[in-house]
C-alpha cells in the first residue's frame, strides 16, 4: 500500500478560531487556533480500501461524516499552526500505512529450561530445611 508522493493539499479544508492558553491579551484578539479537516469518505485522491485503513485505525479522529480533523493550538500565530497541522497530518497518515512485522513466537532455551528448574529445586531444598520434626 503506497501512499508515499500523493499531496493532499489540494483537498485541505482549514479552520482558525481564538484558542485558549498562554498569550495574554492577543489570545481574545487573534484566532490562532487551527482545524484541518479531509474528507476522507469523498478523497478523489484515494483508494476505497485506503479510505477503508484510514477510517478503521484513525477512528477517534474521524467524523461521523467522515472528515479527519486534526487541531493545532500550541504556537502564538496562525501560520505556526498551520505548518503544525499539516506535518501532524501527513505523520498520521503515513503511520496508517506501515505494516508491521510479524511475531515469530519463540521457545525457551534448554540451558534456560534447566537454570529454571535448579533454582526451583534449590529454593524447594531450602524451605525443607525451615521444616521441623515434631
Amino acid at each position: 500500500m503506497n501512499i508515499k508522493g500523493i499531496q493532499f493539499d489540494s483537498e485541505f479544508s482549514f479552520k482558525t478560531s481564538r484558542s485558549g492558553g498562554a498569550g495574554g491579551q492577543n489570545v481574545n484578539k487573534v484566532s490562532t487556533k487551527v482545524e484541518l479537516d479531509f474528507d476522507v469518505v469523498n478523497s478523489a485522491l484515494l483508494t476505497e480500501e485506503q479510505k477503508a485503513i484510514i477510517l478503521s485505525k484513525l477512528y477517534n479522529k474521524v467524523t461521523k461524516d467522515g472528515i479527519l480533523q486534526v487541531i493545532s493550538q500550541t504556537e502564538r500565530n496562525q501560520l505556526g499552526n498551520k505548518e503544525i497541522v499539516i506535518k501532524k497530518f501527513y505523520e498520521m497518515i503515513h503511520k496508517c500505512f506501515v505494516v508491521q512485522k510479524k511475531r515469530r513466537p519463540t521457545k525457551p532455551s534448554k540451558g534456560s529450561k534447566e537454570r529454571r528448574l535448579t533454582s526451583k529445586k534449590r529454593d524447594s531444598d531450602i524451605k525443607k530445611l525451615r521444616k521441623k520434626d515434631w
